[in-house]
């Protein structure tokens, strides 16, 4: 059905590639054809191949071959809302808020693909829409992707909570078909790969890029670079690739990538573009033409609204934005002298709106005082005007006998009064609203199909004083009195009538657009659901606030996890839920982004955004956790869905702890020998020596007592030696974390337990710095 859907809307549906891939993106068909002028639209379906989301036979596996469909286009907008209905998606009952992923995420470092995501969900599962760059060229116009998550939408639709379980057909489930290729797959991937081999064979494929490349064949070249990807997903899948080490083979692939990129252009332009190309009017949305029909108004001031409408910004980017929007008109208008009462700014993920109370119909008059040319210069020797004294006349429309003569430091000058005429408000901001929109600076910006540089693309622009449209256009698009409803609203859009009339209008439409009052309902709301159950919920002011900006009609709805989930460490319960996004961003993979894992951000604090239930009596970790959902859904189908992908992740956590129990912390430092540093530094265990050699030097060094040094010593031979263990190979921002965790199973002292998780400090910017003489001394040898 996607397939025939994609096709009447004129999509070539291809074929997957011949070559493993870990995501559809990756795929010829989409890497290469993006780029150049020429027009594309496709879909296609690709089985994706990732090593390290495979599991051991005993581990749960949530999707052995995730299937790709990807749409190219230069326009989104109208594809989009039709196509999850022809898959049975019922957007008014499950979880189907957008969100945008970042530019430039770890996804974009290994082949120099760009961009700038939206995120959108079928219940719990995954359907995405980038715009992006392709082997480090920009595209214009810029490429957009669709990608599902196929067995995740049939778990959905089929109301069950594994991949095993989906009838593929009458009597045949996906496990009876697929499972015991999961598991043979999985044995190689993470058990028996040979490395040495392996290696070799990135090796190989990098040189025979190399040699095609000069042959002028991008693309059997590109080829072997998608076989020296999957080569190096496996080393990594084996834990065999380190930090440092990871950045290096990332460079070579996309260096790699880039040539082919630019031979396959090249190749293209000499063959003159066979499928033709984009003509620039093809690049930018149509301007609507906004007749200019001001009433001869003699009254009062009016309000002024100006609406931004765009994809779903970055929460970060709501703040500031709107700071910076309301920054800028309140100079504007002072600048331009147009007096008005209070200025207010409000912003959602799709909105940014602000709203000027009493502003003037007209500017002030003004009477100015010019300075003009020196009186040696204006007037000749027998006191004639000059062509200069004419000239500045001239240019401010003042006569010569206006003039009149002041002295300025040391120089004598010729000045003149002159009225500056009041024009209508609306005059004016239609030149000044445009620069006022793109003098909005982030942190990070996309182009779209206008060129323009903004955070996300811009949808739709309403501007109102009165009842009147102030006409302006921006990235090609004009502005209005239309705003649009929330995405799984039935109204897409409605009219706002008057400026006055705008913050009723939006409330009635069921969008919070205050962040103040989007943050309170949260709290009150999540509170509510929290006491139901005898707890207190967790809301860091950090995550509240990227929450607060990630919907525009906050719905939290209470989860439930299984008991015996507890019995894992805390900070595990706290930190698995970082890949739950579904599409989180795994910096080893080789992908543009489907369906990743994330295990360098925290749980239900970051990637799904949870909030964690604590009991209100001992503070202990409840069987639960909070999540926000986005306009009117079915709460029962979104709790179902986040239940069940939470479980998932759990039950992967209770395996890889149960592995690692299985030894001590002292058996599990030998495998550090296994983890490549550094290409010429050796392997982690071949460091970690290194640092064991000089922590007692460097403990005189700093001046800590010298009776130290045993118990520095002692912690020293098992530092970092996590690195190695299957649960912070799964979610690395438990590393040290783990390590103390394990060091006090093992019943080692607290200071050497301690001194084990500060070996990692500080691990960003403000974190906080370690404590003990032991744990600095490491920290500090680590760095050495």
């Amino acid at each position: 059905r996607l397939q025939e859907y994609w096709a009447s809307v004129g999509c070539a549906v291809m074929q997957c590639s011949n070559t493993e891939v870990g995501a559809g993106t990756m795929n010829p068909l989409t890497f290469l054809r993006v780029l150049g002028p020429e027009p594309w639209n496709v879909a296609y379906v690709e089985p994706s191949v990732r090593p390290d989301d495979r599991q051991p036979q005993q581990a749960p596996a949530p999707h052995p071959v995730p299937g790709d469909s990807e749409a190219r286009s230069g326009e989104l907008a109208g594809p989009l809302p039709a196509q999850p209905f022809s898959i049975g998606h019922q957007c008014s009952r499950t979880r189907h808020p957008f969100r945008r992923g970042q530019l430039g995420e770890p996804c974009s470092w290994s082949l120099g693909a760009g961009l700038g995501g939206l995120d959108g969900w079928h219940g719990n599962h995954a359907i995405h829409i980038f715009s992006a760059e392709s082997g480090s060229l920009p595209l214009l116009p810029v490429s957009v992707e669709i990608t599902y998550g196929l067995e995740r939408i049939l778990m959905s639709l089929q109301g069950v909570d594994h991949f095993k379980k989906i009838q593929y057909t009458e009597g045949i489930t996906y496990g009876e078909l697929f499972l015991e290729n999961e598991k043979e797959m999985s044995a190689y991937y993470l058990e028996h790969a040979n490395v040495d081999h392996i290696q070799k064979h990135f090796d190989d494929f990098e040189e025979e890029a190399r040699s095609l490349l000069s042959l002028g064949l991008p693309i059997p070249a590109y080829d072997q670079v998608l076989k020296a990807s999957h080569a190096f997903n496996i080393l990594d899948s084996r834990g065999f690739v380190g930090v440092t080490e990871r950045a290096r083979y990332f460079g070579r692939m996309r260096s790699l990538a880039r040539q082919c990129s630019q031979l396959w252009l090249k190749t293209r332009e000499e063959i003159g573009y066979p499928l033709g190309t984009y003509q620039e009017a093809n690049l930018v949305y149509p301007h609507v033409s906004e007749k200019l029909s001001r009433k001869e108004v003699l009254g009062q001031a009016q309000t002024f609204v100006l609406e931004i409408g765009t994809e779903e910004l970055p929460p970060h980017d709501v703040v500031e934005a709107t700071e910076q929007l309301e920054k800028s008109l309140v100079q504007i208008l002072g600048k331009r002298r147009l007096s008005h009462g209070k200025v207010h700014s409000y912003g959602t993920p799709r909105r940014l709106a602000v709203v000027v109370e009493n502003l003037s119909l007209k500017q002030m008059e003004e009477e100015v005082e010019l300075r003009g040319p020196p009186v040696t210069k204006a007037f000749d020797q027998e006191g004639k005007p000059t062509k200069a004294a004419e000239g500045f006349c001239r240019k401010n429309n003042v006569p010569l006998d206006s003039l009149y003569r002041k002295i300025d430091g040391k120089t004598e000058y010729i000045y003149a009064r002159v009225k500056e005429s009041a024009r209508y408000a609306d005059e004016v901001l239609s030149e000044d609203l445009p620069t006022i929109i793109s003098g909005i600076s982030f942190p990070k910006s996309m182009r779209w199909n206008s060129n323009i540089v903004f955070s996300r693309p811009v949808r739709w622009i309403m501007a109102l004083h009165g009842d009147l449209v102030v006409p302006f256009s921006f990235a090609g698009i004009s502005s209005g009195s239309q705003s649009c409803g929330l995405r799984n609203s039935s109204l897409a859009n409605f009219k706002v009538e008057t400026a006055e009339s705008y913050l009723h209008t939006v409330e009635k439409a069921g969008i919070v657009i205050d962040m103040q009052e989007r943050r309170a309902k949260i709290l009150d709301d999540s509170s509510t659901l929290a006491r139901g159950v005898d707890g207190d919920f967790i809301a860091p002011d950090s995550l509240l606030q990227e929450v607060v900006n990630l919907v525009e009609a906050p719905v939290p709805i209470l989860g439930r996890y299984d008991d015996s989930f507890l019995e894992l460490p805390k900070d595990v319960l706290t930190t698995v839920c970082s890949d739950l996004d579904g599409d989180a961003y795994k910096p080893h993979y080789i992908l543009l982004v489907l369906l990743m894992q994330s295990p360098n951000e925290k749980v239900m604090q970051k990637h799904q955004r949870y909030f964690p239930v604590t009991s209100k009596s001992t503070g202990d970790l409840l069987p639960y956790f909070i999540t926000v959902a986005n306009g009117s859904i079915s709460e029962e189908v979104v709790r179902k869905g986040n239940e069940a992908v939470l479980r998932a992740r759990y039950e992967d956590a209770k395996f890889f702890y149960k592995m690692d129990t299985q030894k001590n912390l002292s058996e599990i430092r030998g495998q550090l020998k296994s983890i490549l540093f550094h290409e010429k530094l050796g392997t982690m265990l071949d460091k970690m020596a290194r640092v064991e050699n000089v922590v007692a030097e460097l403990t005189l060094v700093l001046g800590i007592n010298e009776g130290m040094i045993p118990v520095i010593k002692d912690a020293a031979a098992l530092a970092m030696s996590d690195l190695s263990t299957s649960i912070v190979t799964e979610f690395t921002s438990l590393a040290g974390i783990m390590a103390r965790h394990y060091a006090l199973r093992d019943g080692l002292p607290e200071e050497i337990a301690e001194a084990l998780f500060e070996i990692t400090l500080p691990r960003f910017s403000g974190d906080v710095f370690p404590k003990t003489d032991a744990g600095i001394v490491l920290a500090v040898a680590d760095r050495c």
